[in-house]
C-alpha cells in the first residue's frame, strides 16, 4: 500500500482500500497494511447485516409510534425463563468498584490510568468528536500507554506521566456505535462502519500484546464497552465480529470481554436475550442513564402526553420509571453471573469555588451510596477528584469483595414500570428549555471543533446530554408542552432562546474569542436537529459532516 496517510486517498493493489484522511502524526504505525485489510475483512463480512439492523430499527421505531408502547419479546420468552449464565469474568473485570471514562487523548489516558479507579472507559463514541486525527491519535495513545511510553506536556508547562509503580486501570474500549460511518476509511467504494475501525484497528494491535502480559496484569486481554444497542440481533452481530476476529487472529474464543451499555429503551426489555447472545463474551450490563432518557423521548416522542419528558435535571435514578431500570438490570445480570455497572456521576468538582464542589461532591456521594445500596458491583465517574467517592461508597457495602453479584433484588419490574414516565413527576419549565439551549449549542460548538467531553455549567457533558436537550426541545414542539410561565413551545420561542445565547456569549467571549469559534455553525446545527419537521436520529449524524 502507498502512503497511507495520503489525503487524496491511499489503495492497496486492487484499489479497494481508500485512506481519504488527512496525515495524522505516527498514524502510518497504526494504519498499517496489515491492520487495514483486518478491518477491511470485518466490513465485507459485517456491512450487510449491520445495515440489515439499521433498517429494522426504523422498521421497529414505526410499531412503536403506531401502537405507542413496548413490551417485552414473547418470542424469547424461553430465553427469559431459561436457567444460564454468561461465562466467567477475567481476575481483571472481577473488581470494578470504580470506573472512569473519557475520551483518549494524551492527557486523559495519562490521568485516567493514574487515577486509582479499577477501570478506564477509554471512549472512541459520545466523549469523542470523531474527527479523523482523534479517531487516529487515540490508537497511538493506546498503544503508547500500554507499551508505558506515554507522557504529555502542556501548554502551561504542567507534564504527564505515569506513575512508575502504581497499578494501572484495566482499560475497556468503547467503539462507536452501530449507526455511525467513519468518511475517512472506504473499502470497496463505502465507508465503513465506524464500530469496524475502533474495534478492528484496537483488537489488531493489541489483543495480542495484552495477552501477553499475563492474568495478573490489570491490563491483560481485549475488553470492551458496547454502546447504543438496540436488541439482541445488535448484540448477536457483536458477538459474531467477536468470534471471527479470535479465530482470524488465532485468540482463544472467549478471550474478548464486553459490557453492554443499556441506554436504549428497547434494549431494557431485550436485557437477557442481549446477556444470551454474548454469553461467551459478556461481562455485564451499564446503566447509561443519559443515553437512556435521549432513547425514550427519541421512541415515544410522538407516542402520547403521557410520555413527555419534564426537565432533564428533574429526572433522577429515583425517579420510578429509573429506578424499575436499575432494578431490572441489576436483577438480570446477577441472575446470569453478570457485573451490573451504574451510571455517569455527570458532576465534576470545582477547584475555584468551594460552594460549588461541596455541592457537586455531596450529590455525586449521594449517587454512589444508592448505587452501592441497590446491588451495581461498580460505577462511573468522569473526574480523577471523584474516583475516592465511588471507591469509598463501594467499599463500604462490598468489603472485601470484589462484587456483590449474589444480590438479586426482589420483584418483578413490569413493562408499565418501564414506561411510567408520567410518575416521574417534574414539569416542563422556561428555566429548564433556557438550561436546553445553553447546553446544547455550548456542547455542539466545543464536538466541531473536536472536543468530545465539555464541562459546562460544573457538569460534565457528552453527545448524550446534547442529544436529550435537543430531542426534549422537539418532543415539547411537537406536544404543544406549555411552560411554568404560560408559554406554549414553539419554534419561534427557541430559535429567539438561540439568539440571545449567542448574543450572550459574545459578550461573555469577546468578539474576537467569539469570532475564532464554531458558534453559527452550532447554532443551525442545534435548530436543525430540534427544531426539523423530521426527528434526526442522532444529531452526530448531520453534524459529521461538519467536523474537521
Amino acid at each position: 500500500m502507498a502512503g497511507p496517510q495520503d489525503p487524496q486517498g491511499s489503495q492497496d493493489a486492487d484499489h479497494s482500500v481508500v485512506v481519504a484522511g488527512l496525515p495524522v502524526d505516527r498514524g502510518e504505525e497504526v494504519l498499517t497494511d496489515e491492520a487495514l485489510a483486518f478491518v477491511a475483512d470485518l466490513h465485507r463480512r459485517f456491512e450487510p447485516r449491520r445495515r440489515e439492523l439499521l433498517a429494522l430499527r426504523r422498521e421497529r421505531r414505526a410499531r412503536i409510534a403506531a401502537e405507542g408502547t413496548l413490551d417485552f419479546l414473547p418470542e424469547t420468552a424461553a430465553v427469559r425463563a431459561g436457567d444460564w449464565k454468561v461465562a466467567p469474568a477475567p481476575r481483571a473485570l472481577q473488581d470494578r468498584r470504580v470506573e472512569i471514562t473519557g475520551p483518549t487523548d494524551r492527557k486523559m489516558v495519562v490521568n485516567a490510568l493514574n487515577s486509582g479507579a479499577k477501570v478506564w472507559l477509554a471512549d472512541f463514541e459520545d466523549a469523542s468528536a470523531p474527527t479523523w486525527h482523534n479517531v487516529v491519535d487515540g490508537q497511538i495513545n493506546l498503544i503508547d500507554a500500554f507499551e508505558r511510553r506515554i507522557d504529555f506536556s502542556s501548554e502551561a508547562g504542567k507534564s504527564y506521566a505515569l506513575r512508575p509503580d502504581a497499578e494501572l486501570a484495566t482499560v475497556v474500549v468503547r467503539p462507536r456505535g452501530w449507526h455511525l460511518d467513519e468518511a475517512h476509511l472506504l473499502v470497496d467504494g463505502a465507508p465503513v462502519a465506524g464500530a469496524f475501525v475502533d474495534f478492528g484497528l484496537y483488537f489488531f494491535h493489541n489483543a495480542a500484546r495484552l495477552l501477553a502480559r499475563g492474568p495478573e496484569d490489570p491490563n491483560s486481554g481485549p475488553y470492551f464497552y458496547l454502546p447504543k444497542t438496540e436488541s439482541h440481533l445488535e448484540a448477536r452481530l457483536w458477538n459474531e465480529v467477536f468470534t471471527h476476529a479470535q479465530q482470524a487472529l488465532g485468540i482463544e474464543h472467549g478471550t474478548v470481554k464486553a459490557t453492554v451499555l443499556i441506554e436504549t429503551i428497547t434494549a431494557a426489555f431485550e436485557m437477557d436475550e442481549i446477556l444470551y447472545e454474548l454469553r461467551d463474551h459478556a461481562a455485564g450490563l451499564n446503566a447509561g442513564r443519559w443515553d437512556y432518557l435521549f432513547s425514550i423521548i427519541k421512541n415515544l416522542r410522538d407516542a402520547g402526553e403521557r410520555y413527555v419528558l419534564p426537565d432533564r435535571n428533574s429526572v433522577g435514578m429515583t425517579s420510578p420509571f429509573m429506578r424499575a431500570y436499575a432494578q431490572l438490570l441489576v436483577q438480570t445480570c446477577h441472575r446470569r453471573g453478570a457485573h451490573a455497572i451504574g451510571g455517569m456521576a455527570a458532576f465534576i468538582p470545582s477547584r475555584r469555588d468551594p460552594a460549588v464542589n461541596a455541592a457537586a461532591m455531596e450529590k455525586v456521594t449521594a449517587d454512589k451510596e444508592r448505587e452501592a445500596g441497590n446491588g451495581f458491583d461498580g460505577s462511573w465517574v468522569a473526574h480523577p477528584d471523584l474516583v475516592p467517592i465511588c471507591r469509598d461508597s463501594f467499599d463500604a457495602v462490598l468489603g472485601d469483595r470484589p462484587n456483590q453479584k449474589e444480590v438479586v433484588p426482589a420483584g418483578e419490574v413490569t413493562a408499565a414500570e418501564l414506561l411510567d414516565i408520567a410518575g416521574a413527576g417534574g414539569s416542563c419549565t422556561a428555566a429548564g428549555l433556557h438550561n436546553a439551549v445553553q447546553v446544547g449549542v455550548r456542547y455542539i460548538e466545543a464536538w466541531l471543533r473536536g472536543l468530545g467531553a465539555v464541562g459546562i455549567f460544573n457538569m460534565m457533558e457528552d453527545a448524550a446530554t446534547a442529544e436529550i436537550s435537543r430531542s426534549q426541545i422537539w418532543q415539547w414542539i411537537y406536544n404543544g408542552v406549555v411552560l411554568d410561565t404560560g408559554a406554549k413551545v414553539t419554534p419561534d420561542l427557541v430559535r429567539g432562546l438561540v439568539a440571545t445565547e449567542l448574543a450572550e456569549l459574545r459578550a461573555e467571549l469577546g468578539d474576537a474569542a467569539y469570532a475564532s469559534g464554531r458558534w453559527t455553525e452550532a447554532a443551525e446545527l442545534f435548530e436543525q436537529v430540534a427544531l426539523a419537521d423530521e426527528f434526526v436520529d442522532f444529531l452526530t449524524l448531520p453534524g459529521y459532516a461538519l467536523l474537521g
